[in-house]
């Protein structure tokens, strides 16, 4: 299990984080929600071990992550929403460096790689400088180093980012299967519908603090909602966004 336990988080005085708790047991997809500013990156930061919280810890299997920080992150596959790779390298060696770090034997490194690049629609560019990779073929890449040991978390933040749709779908397909291979899923993202058809439960964040913790049915039922989308809009947003979309249209034609 992994757990996140009153999880805070300040910049300058500034509370970015606010008593975030929640847990995750092996088999979950937990959808974390909200809308820019909300503290959702910055959790995503803590639960990996990039940033220290202010206050509050995280446990995975009972034990706090900074008793053994780099035992930790080699149970952790995680997916930045910012695709910040070694440019000058080629995707294949970028996979090869990040199976040599996580220790894997040289002949899986190749054949994962290979096979990885290869289903990702990859192959023909494997050999090429990332610099001239696209938005979508950077972030497939990424995709693929989070995936290529195997490991018992996933951290998505915004993986959707850059893809074209049939690579989309079948990223939704692999989280889902890995969900029922028991892996625990962290899936941070702005696509509600996706959230919503994968998640087990769902978190919404408003502000640093949870405003909603549960399955999206129930949340649903609770906001007499038909989608997530109509709950998200009456728990996050707000402002009148259709009232903004005119006066956008207004200004166009004024």
């Amino acid at each position: 299990m992994l757990e996140a336990r009153e999880l805070s988080k300040s910049f300058n005085g500034t509370r970015a984080v606010n008593r975030v708790s929640f847990t995750i047991e092996p088999g979950e997809i937990l959808g974390y929600l909200g809308p820019n500013g909300s503290g959702k990156s910055t959790t995503v930061k803590m639960i990996t071990g990039l940033l220290e919280p202010t206050l509050g810890h995280v446990y995975y299997r009972g034990h706090d992550i900074t008793e053994a920080p780099a035992a930790y992150k080699s149970h952790l596959g995680y997916v930045p929403e910012e695709p910040n790779l070694y440019s000058y390298l080629t995707g294949f060696e970028y996979l090869q460096m990040v199976g040599r770090l996580r220790g894997l034997p040289e002949h899986v490194v190749q054949r994962r790689s290979n096979e990885l690049l290869n289903l990702l629609g990859l192959s023909d560019a494997r050999f090429s400088v990332m610099t001239a990779y696209s938005k979508g073929m950077r972030q497939k890449v990424l995709i693929s180093a989070a995936l290529l040991a195997d490991p018992e978390i996933l951290i998505f933040d915004e993986p959707l980012s850059g893809l074209d749709v049939t690579t989309a779908l079948v990223f939704r397909h692999v989280v889902q299967m890995l969900a029922r291979a028991g892996k625990i899923i962290l899936y941070s993202s702005h696509v509600l519908d996706v959230v919503e058809k994968i998640s087990t439960r769902v978190i919404i964040l408003r502000k640093g603090e949870v405003v909603a913790n549960d399955s999206a049915s129930k949340l649903r039922e609770l906001m007499a909602s038909p989608s997530l989308e109509d709950v998200f809009s009456q728990l996050v947003v707000e402002e009148d966004t259709e009232c903004i979309a005119a006066d956008i249209v207004s200004v166009m034609r004024n």
